[in-house]
C-alpha cells in the first residue's frame, strides 16, 4: 500500500470516529506515512516506464542520435596511418533512417575537405544515378564509404586500413538498418562480401548482406573514366530498383514528397 493510500484511509477512520462518537474533534494523531516495499517497486516501475515513454521519443531521433555518436567516434580515430593525413573524417551523410545505404571506397580530396562522401564529380554522377532510379540522399539514401579517412593520393585503401574501419561500418549498418545496400565499386564489393572477384563478374548479382540484399555496381569514377560501363551500370540500376519495388512497393513517394515521413 502507498503512502497516499495509508493517509486516505486513516482520514476515513478518523471522520467515522466523530461521527459515530459525537465528538468535534478525533482522537487520532497525525501520522506520516510511507510506502510498503512493494509500492515502492510499483511506482518505480510506472516512473520507469514514464521516463522511457519521454527519452525514448521517435525511433528517427534515436537513430541520428546514435549515428552522430558514430560520427564522433570516427573524428576522434588514429586506428591507422589515414588518420595522420586527413583533413576531415568523412562518417557519413544522408536519411536517417534511410531505404538504401550506397557504400563506396574512401573520400578523395573534395570529400576531404567537406567532411562529405561524394561531393566531387564521382559523387555528382552518383547523384544523378539514383536520381534515375528516385533516390537520393536528402530524401531516401545514407551515402558512407569502406574508410573514413582519405588515402594519400586517393589510392585503394590498404587491407589495415579497410578492416581500422570495418566496426564504424558495422556499427551504422546495424544503427540504419537499410531495406538495401548498393555497393559501388571493387573496393565496397570486396570488403563487404569478402571476395576477390572483380566488379566486373559480380556486379548486377544479388547477395545477401547480414540479411540485407546487397547489389554491386561500377563506381562512380570509373564511369567516368570509361563511359561504356555506363550501360551495364544503368541495367544494375534498373535491377535494384525492380529489387526494391518488391520489397518496398511505394519507395517512390519518400522521393516525390521530398523524404517527408
Amino acid at each position: 500500500m502507498t503512502a497516499q493510500e495509508k493517509s486516505l484511509l486513516y482520514n476515513l477512520l478518523n471522520k467515522a470516529d466523530c461521527l459515530f462518537s459525537g465528538k468535534v474533534s478525533s482522537d487520532f494523531q497525525h501520522i506520516d506515512f510511507e510506502n510498503d516495499n512493494d509500492s515502492v517497486v510499483e511506482q518505480n516501475n510506472v516512473q520507469a516506464q514514464a521516463g522511457v515513454a519521454e527519452t525514448k521519443g521517435s525511433p528517427h531521433a534515436e537513430a541520428e542520435a546514435e549515428i552522430k555518436k558514430i560520427a564522433l567516434s570516427v573524428a576522434q580515430c588514429n586506428k591507422c596511418i589515414l588518420s595522420k593525413t586527413r583533413t576531415n573524417t568523412v562518417p557519413g551523410i544522408g536519411k536517417i533512417p534511410p531505404i538504401v545505404l550506397v557504400i563506396g571506397e574512401g573520400p578523395g580530396a573534395d570529400e576531404d575537405r567537406t567532411g562529405e562522401p561524394f561531393v566531387g564529380k564521382a559523387g555528382q554522377l552518383l547523384d544523378k544515378m539514383l536520381a534515375a532510379i528516385q533516390l537520393s540522399r536528402e530524401d531516401n539514401c545514407f551515402i558512407a564509404n569502406i574508410v573514413k579517412c582519405r588515402p594519400p593520393a586517393n589510392r585503394t585503401p590498404l587491407p589495415e586500413e579497410a578492416q581500422a574501419c570495418a566496426n564504424f561500418l558495422q556499427a551504422q549498418i546495424d544503427v540504419l538498418k537499410p531495406k538495401m545496400i548498393l555497393a559501388v565499386g571493387n573496393t565496397a564489393l570486396h570488403n563487404l562480401l569478402d571476395t576477390t572477384a572483380g566488379i566486373k563478374k559480380l556486379h548486377g548479382k544479388f547477395f545477401n548482406y547480414q540479411g540485407i540484399p546487397l547489389l554491386a555496381t561500377f563506381h562512380p569514377s570509373a564511369l567516368l573514366r570509361d563511359e561504356s560501363l555506363k550501360r551495364p551500370a544503368w541495367e544494375d540500376l534498373k535491377l535494384f530498383r525492380s529489387k526494391l519495388l518488391e520489397i518496398v512497393p511505394d519507395y517512390q513517394s519518400s522521393y516525390l514528397n521530398g523524404g517527408s515521413d
